[in-house]
């Protein structure tokens, strides 16, 4: 009965005019990120942080959470009609969906994976309305010595997870960490590492370091790409699937949901590793497995589940603990920090229209996100013809813009151009900036934390040790690390 209430409140939250506004707006520009390669979900958030400033905070986080769960749907459709996947969870869709395309099935393909990205997106966000609050009310048991080791846990996770090298991503973390701790110490008030730089005394600003490595980076990085953007050739019609692609694509969607809302929990999963064993998994089950890469539509419909299922997982950790999974739940933790709501256990019992009107926001907006990618399909098939010159440059002109608008500070916008140029090295050197991100925000809440426990132990370091909820975080961190330049030594 208690759900009940909780939920009705939410939508007495989430269907108020503004809020409906601010969730359609979100959506709209998340299938736009999604569709156009190149422009991700955490690019575009971090361009459209400025403009939450004056906003109400559940309205901003509304439409910033549907621009993520939103990309997940576009990024379908540049998969399926060009073959480049408008995120990297939509990779295994290009496989089966661009053949399917050829085959002049296009419509089937782009059908299915509209409403298996509804269904995983429901499942989802069932799922996180039942296990948040069950996690935040376990983590008021918290106090520093957990909170520590558990932020440095997610982190080592992320590093052990990272695509690339474990040391790189490492590196990347420290660096951040480094990075966070930049302008007035909290207890003292010294300054450290500032160099007598004024824009430096305040601490780096989030705003124009996410802008920086997100959008100017990505602006630098598909400047100069050559890309064939060339939409396959066919007639998209029979948008609604028949009941033999139901049957074969109804299992795997429900198999993808629940995988990837399960894996997208873990700190450093991501997107991307759902959608690769659902893909696999789905292969594994067929009768036909042969198939799978000549048009199976199985092979659209399970990673698609995956991908939107995991989107609505990664939200969980970041709301109840105030731990982001990703790059992209890292910014939305920013945005909160931002406008003065601290993420974690405390938010669902102290802002409870924050948490059940983003949750009723996300199956209204699981609904309009179904209008927008099914009827206006023709319209978004003419927007992947839109010219890179031209995108690219309104995008590096909105990072400007942004960037001093915050404090009107042309120290903001230095940052931002000095943060891209290390973005756009970090890329071509295959360092990635999740890790960065991730250690930059939670390395005040860090260095908090860890004051806070040698306070209590009066300098001794063994109460991370003897609290066993600590020692378990503290010891999953260093199996992480461990086990990660042990497969390194073998490779």
């Amino acid at each position: 009965m208690e759900a009940l209430q909780n939920i009705l409140y939410g939508f007495s939250v989430a269907l108020t005019p503004v809020n409906l506004f601010y969730c359609l707006l979100g959506c709209i520009i998340g299938t736009l990120v999604g569709v156009l390669p190149g422009l991700g979900p955490a690019a575009a958030i971090s361009l459209l942080l400025p403009a939450t400033f004056r906003l109400d905070i559940t309205g901003a986080i509304i439409m910033l959470a549907g621009i993520y769960y939103g990309a997940m749907y576009g990024g379908s459709t540049t998969s399926i009609l060009v073959n480049i996947p408008g995120e990297t969870s939509s990779v295994m869709t290009c496989i089966d969906g661009y053949q399917m395309a050829k085959q002049g099935r296009a419509g089937p393909a782009l059908g299915i994976a509209a409403f298996g990205s509804l269904i995983a997106g429901t499942i989802s966000v069932i799922g996180l309305m039942l296990l948040a609050p069950i996690l935040a009310e376990g983590a008021l048991r918290f106090g520093p010595p957990e909170y520590f080791t558990l932020m440095i846990m997610s982190l080592s996770l992320t590093t052990y997870l990272a695509r690339g090298s474990m040391v790189k991503a490492l590196m990347m973390a420290c660096l951040g960490l480094i990075l966070g701790v930049i302008g007035s110490d909290p207890v003292t008030g010294k300054l450290r590492f500032v160099y007598n730089i004024t824009v430096l005394r305040g601490g780096l600003g989030m705003v124009p370091v996410l802008m920086g490595l997100f959008g100017v980076a990505e602006v630098l990085s598909n400047i100069g790409s050559s890309e064939n953007r060339a939409v396959v050739k066919t007639k998209i019609r029979g948008i609604l699937p028949t009941v033999k692609d139901w049957k074969d694509s109804l299992p795997p969607i429900i198999r993808g949901s629940f995988l990837g809302f399960i894996l997208a929990i873990l700190p450093g999963v991501g997107l991307s590793i759902p959608t690769f064993l659902s893909y696999g998994m789905e292969k594994k089950l067929s009768k036909t497995p042969e198939r799978f890469g000549t048009g199976a539509i199985e092979g659209v419909a399970g990673p698609e589940a995956a991908n939107n299922g995991a989107a609505g997982g990664t939200f969980v950790p970041m709301i109840s603990l105030g731990i982001p999974p990703n790059a992209t739940m890292a910014l939305l933790l920013g945005a909160l920090m931002l406008h003065g709501v601290q993420p974690g256990p405390l938010l669902i019992q102290n802002r409870p229209e924050i948490f059940w009107g983003l949750i009723s926001s996300m199956y209204i907006g699981n609904i309009i996100l179904l209008i927008l990618n099914l009827p206006l399909i023709a319209i978004w098939v003419q927007v992947l013809r839109v010219p890179y010159n031209y995108l690219f440059s309104m995008i590096f002109l909105l990072c400007l813009i942004g960037s001093y608008s915050l404090n009107n500070l042309v120290g903001d916008v230095a940052i931002m151009v000095i943060f891209g140029g290390i973005g756009y090295l970090l890329k071509y050197f295959r360092y990635e900036a999740p890790p960065l991100i991730l250690a930059l925000i939670l390395g005040p809440i860090i260095e908090d934390s860890f004051r806070q426990s040698l306070t209590i132990s009066e300098g001794s370091f063994s109460i991370f040790f003897t609290r066993p909820i600590a020692g378990v975080f503290l010891l999953a961190t260093l199996l992480s690390i461990g086990l990660g330049l042990f497969r390194r030594r073998l490779s």
